[in-house]
Protein backbone atom coordinates (compact mmCIF):
# COMPACT_ATOMS: atom_id res chain seq x y z
CA UNK A 1 0.00 0.00 0.00
CA UNK A 2 2.89 2.40 1.07
CA UNK A 3 4.51 1.87 -2.19
CA UNK A 4 0.87 2.74 -4.49
CA UNK A 5 0.98 5.95 -2.37
CA UNK A 6 4.10 6.65 -3.85
CA UNK A 7 3.63 6.55 -7.59
CA UNK A 8 0.51 8.65 -7.22
CA UNK A 9 0.80 11.99 -9.11
CA UNK A 10 -0.48 15.02 -6.89
CA UNK A 11 -2.80 16.55 -8.59
CA UNK A 12 -2.54 20.67 -8.17
CA UNK A 13 -5.77 22.49 -6.74
CA UNK A 14 -7.56 25.28 -9.05
CA UNK A 15 -6.24 27.63 -7.29
CA UNK A 16 -2.77 26.92 -7.43
CA UNK A 17 -3.36 26.62 -11.12
CA UNK A 18 -4.39 29.76 -11.43
CA UNK A 19 -1.55 31.32 -9.10
CA UNK A 20 1.36 29.38 -11.46
CA UNK A 21 -0.67 30.81 -14.54
CA UNK A 22 -0.90 34.39 -13.22
CA UNK A 23 2.45 34.19 -12.45
CA UNK A 24 3.61 32.92 -15.89
CA UNK A 25 1.11 35.89 -17.08
CA UNK A 26 3.28 38.21 -15.23
CA UNK A 27 6.07 36.89 -16.34
CA UNK A 28 5.62 37.15 -20.07
CA UNK A 29 4.36 40.70 -19.48
CA UNK A 30 7.47 41.98 -17.75
CA UNK A 31 9.29 40.63 -20.42
CA UNK A 32 7.31 41.98 -23.09
CA UNK A 33 7.22 45.61 -21.37
CA UNK A 34 11.44 44.87 -21.19
CA UNK A 35 11.75 44.11 -24.71
CA UNK A 36 9.74 47.32 -25.63
CA UNK A 37 11.24 49.82 -23.41
CA UNK A 38 14.72 48.12 -25.22
CA UNK A 39 13.55 48.41 -28.80
CA UNK A 40 12.33 52.37 -27.85
CA UNK A 41 15.50 53.17 -26.56
CA UNK A 42 17.67 51.94 -29.48
CA UNK A 43 15.16 53.50 -32.14
CA UNK A 44 15.10 56.31 -30.09
CA UNK A 45 19.25 56.40 -29.71
CA UNK A 46 19.28 55.77 -33.93
CA UNK A 47 17.37 59.07 -33.88
CA UNK A 48 19.67 60.89 -31.87
CA UNK A 49 22.68 60.13 -33.90
CA UNK A 50 21.02 60.49 -37.43
CA UNK A 51 19.87 63.81 -36.18
CA UNK A 52 23.34 64.85 -34.32
CA UNK A 53 25.49 63.19 -37.74
CA UNK A 54 22.88 64.46 -40.42
CA UNK A 55 21.49 67.94 -38.57
CA UNK A 56 23.14 69.02 -35.97
CA UNK A 57 27.00 68.30 -35.51
CA UNK A 58 28.12 68.31 -32.44
CA UNK A 59 31.98 69.73 -32.46
CA UNK A 60 34.64 70.34 -30.10
CA UNK A 61 36.74 73.65 -30.42
CA UNK A 62 40.63 73.19 -30.64
CA UNK A 63 42.42 75.99 -30.20
CA UNK A 64 42.41 79.97 -29.12
CA UNK A 65 41.65 81.14 -32.61
CA UNK A 66 38.10 82.40 -31.36
CA UNK A 67 38.93 82.99 -27.89
CA UNK A 68 37.12 84.71 -25.98
CA UNK A 69 34.05 83.76 -28.14
CA UNK A 70 34.70 80.16 -27.94
CA UNK A 71 37.59 78.85 -26.31
CA UNK A 72 39.73 75.33 -25.98
CA UNK A 73 37.72 72.14 -24.99
CA UNK A 74 33.69 73.72 -25.69
CA UNK A 75 31.43 71.40 -27.53
CA UNK A 76 29.15 73.13 -29.58
CA UNK A 77 26.39 72.31 -31.58
CA UNK A 78 26.01 73.48 -35.42
CA UNK A 79 23.40 73.56 -37.70
CA UNK A 80 23.54 72.10 -41.19
CA UNK A 81 23.57 74.55 -44.10
CA UNK A 82 25.63 76.68 -46.04
CA UNK A 83 23.84 80.20 -46.10
CA UNK A 84 25.45 82.91 -43.69
CA UNK A 85 25.43 86.22 -42.96
CA UNK A 86 28.34 88.41 -41.78
CA UNK A 87 29.37 87.71 -38.05
CA UNK A 88 27.72 84.04 -38.02
CA UNK A 89 30.10 81.42 -36.80
CA UNK A 90 30.79 78.30 -38.63
CA UNK A 91 32.42 74.75 -38.98
CA UNK A 92 34.32 74.13 -42.06
CA UNK A 93 36.40 70.97 -43.13
CA UNK A 94 40.46 71.74 -43.59
CA UNK A 95 43.03 69.03 -44.13
CA UNK A 96 41.02 66.64 -42.43
CA UNK A 97 40.48 68.62 -39.53
CA UNK A 98 37.06 70.97 -38.78
CA UNK A 99 38.01 74.72 -38.13
CA UNK A 100 35.87 77.28 -36.86
CA UNK A 101 35.89 80.89 -37.74
CA UNK A 102 33.67 84.07 -37.92
CA UNK A 103 31.79 85.31 -41.73
CA UNK A 104 33.29 88.47 -42.89
CA UNK A 105 31.89 88.61 -46.33
CA UNK A 106 30.36 86.80 -49.01
CA UNK A 107 31.27 85.99 -52.68
CA UNK A 108 31.62 89.24 -54.45
CA UNK A 109 32.31 91.25 -51.43
CA UNK A 110 35.20 93.12 -51.16
CA UNK A 111 37.65 92.63 -48.15
CA UNK A 112 40.36 95.05 -47.14
CA UNK A 113 42.12 95.19 -43.53
CA UNK A 114 44.28 97.99 -41.91
CA UNK A 115 47.42 98.50 -40.23
CA UNK A 116 45.45 98.90 -37.47
CA UNK A 117 43.43 95.57 -37.65
CA UNK A 118 40.26 97.65 -39.04
CA UNK A 119 37.79 95.16 -41.25
CA UNK A 120 35.92 97.11 -43.96
CA UNK A 121 33.63 95.09 -46.34
CA UNK A 122 32.40 96.86 -49.34
CA UNK A 123 34.30 100.26 -48.00
CA UNK A 124 32.28 99.78 -44.79
CA UNK A 125 34.31 99.15 -41.38
CA UNK A 126 32.75 96.72 -39.70
CA UNK A 127 31.53 96.86 -36.38
CA UNK A 128 32.76 93.59 -34.16
CA UNK A 129 32.26 93.75 -30.76
CA UNK A 130 33.22 89.88 -30.72
CA UNK A 131 36.64 91.28 -31.10
CA UNK A 132 38.55 91.95 -28.02
CA UNK A 133 42.11 93.06 -30.02
CA UNK A 134 41.89 93.98 -33.23
CA UNK A 135 45.22 92.61 -35.61
CA UNK A 136 46.31 92.82 -38.97
CA UNK A 137 47.81 89.02 -38.09
CA UNK A 138 48.54 87.02 -40.83
CA UNK A 139 47.80 88.19 -44.22
CA UNK A 140 49.90 87.10 -47.04
CA UNK A 141 46.93 88.31 -49.64
CA UNK A 142 46.95 91.42 -51.41
CA UNK A 143 44.07 93.70 -50.08
CA UNK A 144 41.45 94.72 -51.21
CA UNK A 145 40.67 91.54 -51.66
CA UNK A 146 37.50 90.38 -53.64
CA UNK A 147 35.83 87.01 -52.22
CA UNK A 148 35.83 84.45 -55.47
CA UNK A 149 32.45 83.14 -56.33
CA UNK A 150 30.73 80.55 -54.22
CA UNK A 151 33.00 80.85 -51.09
CA UNK A 152 33.34 82.76 -47.66
CA UNK A 153 35.60 84.72 -46.32
CA UNK A 154 36.23 84.14 -43.02
CA UNK A 155 38.02 85.02 -39.49
CA UNK A 156 38.97 84.09 -36.48
CA UNK A 157 38.14 86.40 -33.30
CA UNK A 158 41.65 86.16 -31.58
CA UNK A 159 43.08 88.25 -35.14
CA UNK A 160 46.73 87.86 -33.92
CA UNK A 161 47.05 84.29 -33.98
CA UNK A 162 44.16 83.04 -36.14
CA UNK A 163 45.00 81.12 -39.54
CA UNK A 164 42.07 81.85 -41.78
CA UNK A 165 40.99 83.53 -45.25
CA UNK A 166 43.49 86.34 -44.58
CA UNK A 167 46.25 83.51 -45.19
CA UNK A 168 46.54 81.63 -48.34
CA UNK A 169 47.54 78.58 -46.37
CA UNK A 170 42.97 78.22 -45.60
CA UNK A 171 42.07 81.14 -47.53
CA UNK A 172 38.32 81.37 -48.46
CA UNK A 173 36.14 78.93 -47.51
CA UNK A 174 33.73 76.68 -50.63
CA UNK A 175 30.28 75.60 -49.56
CA UNK A 176 31.21 71.67 -50.09
CA UNK A 177 33.69 72.10 -47.05
CA UNK A 178 31.17 74.05 -44.39
CA UNK A 179 29.96 71.75 -42.15
CA UNK A 180 26.99 74.41 -40.17
CA UNK A 181 26.70 77.23 -38.56
CA UNK A 182 27.71 77.13 -34.98
CA UNK A 183 24.94 78.02 -32.86
CA UNK A 184 25.26 76.93 -29.09
CA UNK A 185 27.68 76.14 -26.47
CA UNK A 186 26.41 72.78 -24.68
CA UNK A 187 29.87 72.19 -22.43
CA UNK A 188 31.07 72.72 -20.06
CA UNK A 189 27.74 73.91 -18.29
CA UNK A 190 30.00 77.35 -17.05
CA UNK A 191 29.85 78.10 -21.00
CA UNK A 192 26.48 77.29 -22.14
CA UNK A 193 24.51 79.39 -24.28
CA UNK A 194 23.86 80.60 -27.65
CA UNK A 195 27.22 81.30 -29.69
CA UNK A 196 27.09 85.46 -30.53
Amino acid sequence: MAKKQQNQIEIPSLEELEALYQKEVRRKRAFSSVRGTVSILITVAAVAVLVAVLLLPVLKIYGTSMSPTLDEGNYVISVKGSRFKTGDVCGFYYNNKILVKRVIAQAGDWVNIDEDGNVYVNDVKLEEPYVTDLAFGECDIELPYQVPESRIFVMGDHRSVSVDSRSTTIGCVAEEQIVGKIVFIIWPLSAFGAVN
